[in-house]
């Protein structure tokens, strides 16, 4: 009986045994698997998809480096470490390499392009800018290419520089600067505006024995060669202005513009500039109904010059010598 007893323990203890081994080893696998996944094939993948993939596994995307590769397209992962199928614990590294795609590439064509647009498909294409040269153009506008170099459907090595030359415009016209000498201001002012040329700073100095407010020197000269749009610098014979010394609420008195605004259909954009002291100063700018009249008060502390501009043609000139 007792023998009995004793064989019915033993059975039972090593049952225990074996149990406690089944299960510590079906624990042991459940936690490792856990803790570990198997690396997938990445070879081919574009890097984001690689990243994404990776993440979801919980393990590191560590690029080590890129390569020129005929065979795979830029940004797609060549190569990959550990290889595809390998058990690997969460959170450790993947190494990938990625391709830089083929170590040749076809020139695009720029021509006609913007230079911000033109930039963007050399950065795209892995072609470095080269030189940026300008001249003026009848045909291609302003700031767009007009030719380059290597040519279009050239094949160059990825990191070859591109030379661009950029357009200019239409060259500006050329006039032959006219002689204002011994001219009022106000009919000056008008052959700068009939010449295409603008008017640039205004000075005055005083020789009694000229008329007041005519023209005694210009720059440039009269009889050069000058492009539109050229700021044409006059002296007026004029003595010097007098600044009125003004109290806190004294008022500063002055003379009435009226200028009447031409008629037509839709609105003007009226702008009167001050000049004196060698400075202007914008007394009006908005835009005005036909027909309409414009009133404006123009101070008279000292010599001035008026200029009314409609749509930015020269209207009307006036000058005021200081009380």
């Amino acid at each position: 009986m007792i023998k009995r007893l004793a064989k019915i323990g033993a059975l039972t203890l090593a049952f225990l045994l074996v149990a406690g081994v089944c299960a510590y080893l079906t624990l042991t696998l459940i936690i490792k698997s856990e803790d570990t996944v198997v690396v997938p094939n990445l070879v081919g993948k574009d890097v984001v998809s690689a990243l994404e993939i990776l993440s979801d596994l919980q393990l590191n995307t560590r690029v080590t480096g890129a390569e020129y590769n005929p065979d795979f397209l830029k940004n797609h992962v060549l190569y990959q470490q550990p290889d595809p199928g390998s058990e690997i614990k969460k959170d450790r590294d993947v190494k990938i390499i990625l391709s830089r795609g083929p170590r040749t590439v076809t020139m695009p064509n720029l021509v006609s392009l913007e230079l911000p647009q033109a930039l963007m498909i050399l950065e795209e294409n892995a072609i470095s800018q080269g030189q940026l040269s300008r001249t003026y153009s009848g045909q291609i506008d302003k700031d767009h290419v007009m030719a380059q170099a290597p040519f279009a459907g050239s094949v160059i090595n990825r990191g070859t520089g591109a030379d661009l030359l950029i357009s200019l415009g239409p060259r500006p016209r050329a006039y032959k600067m006219p002689d204002l000498s011994g001219r009022f201001l106000d009919q000056a002012m008008f052959a700068i505006e009939k010449a295409h040329l603008e008017i640039g700073q205004i000075r005055t100095q005083f020789d009694k024995r000229l008329p007041r407010n005519i023209v005694v020197s210009q720059e440039p000269a009269a009889g050069y060669r000058v492009i539109e749009n050229t700021a044409v610098a006059l002296a007026v014979n004029r003595p010097p202005g007098k600044t009125a010394t003004l109290g806190q609420h004294q008022l500063l008195y002055g003379s009435l513009l009226v200028h009447p605004v031409e008629n037509g259909f839709l609105r003007k954009r009226v702008q009167v500039e001050l000049y004196r002291g060698g400075q202007s100063t914008v007394l009006f700018e908005d835009y005005v109904k036909p027909g309409e009249q414009l009133w404006l008060l123009v101070p008279r502390d000292q010599d001035a010059t008026v200029l009314v501009f409609e749509d930015g043609r020269l209207a009307e000139s006036r000058v005021y010598e200081a009380w």
